[in-house]
């Protein structure tokens, strides 16, 4: 192992996070009884300009007088090119801070960007008097943002998440694509003829690269990487697909922008029984192994040594904080 270590952000549980507009008040308490682990309250994409006003007082009165149980609450606020933004914060956090834990930064572009919220959230704290800090989670989903993305993960000690905004990375690359978050039957391959002539066609994850990206700059500072929105709620066996995918990646959440998504995300992001159980055996088979004076043992037939114990470690720890949570 390097001798610098990895400081890890807050141990929250992040297997979904839902949006609901800042707009449509109706959905707030839907939200609430969901079971959902993070909820942020939208104030940007889903928001019309003529509603922006509207809605920051609506997600006040809704972190105030809601009831959200023990879910994390998140509000997304506007780009730091619109003058909606300052207000999103200050107002917010001065009225409802003590029940935010979370800031979503949309569209982040340089590690900039992110010195200016927390130096505004800073002083907003300290002049309420506020204990806790409210976290940061960052949404790459420009070129820019992908360019910069090690030096955004390292901005601010309130960084907790990254998050890939398939989307907009798509518009902001040009990508031919009009989907949010699925497959495009244009990214494949033709494999050579056979004997016959007939050539199969495998399509590929056109994301693949971007998500692994964010991901590698997630861990190496201590962050939890999210996957982003998958805009057909109607298909939940591509959902859970893409979810899948995100998880061996790395991720250890998914976006929900529909209901019917949180139980899907939930199910996929958790670690099941067998690989609990699995990996509870492989950490007692090396508490064994070292008791013996070994580093490595077989266990059903395949070698595990200690990087087995940190897998392992990874998913007990995982299925306690579901436990917890």
């Amino acid at each position: 192992m390097s001798f610098h270590t990895v400081e890890q952000a807050p141990g929250r549980l992040n297997r979904s996070e839902l949006a609901v507009p800042g707009s449509q008040p109706q959905l707030f308490e839907k939200a609430a009884k969901s079971d959902v682990d993070v909820v942020f309250l939208d104030l940007e994409d889903a928001v019309a300009p003529d509603d922006k006003v509207e809605a920051r007082k609506n997600i006040i009165q809704a972190l105030n007088d809601i009831d959200w149980g023990a879910k994390s609450m998140s509000i997304r606020i506007n780009g730091l090119d619109t003058h909606y933004m300052y207000r999103d914060v200050v107002d917010i956090v001065e009225q409802a801070g003590e029940r935010l834990d979370l800031i979503m930064i949309p569209k982040v572009g340089t590690a900039a960007d992110v010195y200016a919220i927390d130096m505004l959230v800073t002083q907003i704290e300290d002049a309420m008097g506020y204990k806790k800090r409210i976290g940061f989670e960052h949404i790459i989903e420009t070129a820019l943002g992908m360019q910069n993305v090690t030096e955004i993960a390292a901005a601010s000690k309130r960084n907790e998440s990254l998050h890939f905004g398939v989307a907009d990375y798509a518009a902001s690359t040009r990508a031919r694509t009009t989907i949010i978050g699925g497959v495009n039957p244009d990214y494949a391959v033709l494999t050579d003829p056979d004997t016959n002539g007939g050539r199969d066609v495998h399509w590929g994850d056109m994301w693949h690269y971007a998500l692994a990206r964010m991901v590698v700059a997630a861990r190496a500072n201590g962050l939890r990487p999210i996957d982003g929105p998958f805009g057909d709620f109607s298909d939940p066996d591509g959902y859970k697909a893409a979810a899948q995918r995100a998880a061996v990646l790395g991720c250890e959440g998914k976006w929900a922008i529909h209901p019917s998504q949180v139980a899907l995300a939930n199910e996929v992001m958790s670690p099941s029984d067998a690989d609990v159980t699995k990996a509870e055996r492989i950490i007692e088979a090396m508490k064994q192994a070292a008791a013996e004076g070994k580093g490595a043992v077989s266990l059903d037939g395949r070698l595990i040594d200690y990087a087995s114990i940190r897998q392992a470690e990874v998913l007990v720890e995982k299925a306690a904080q579901i436990a917890a949570g």
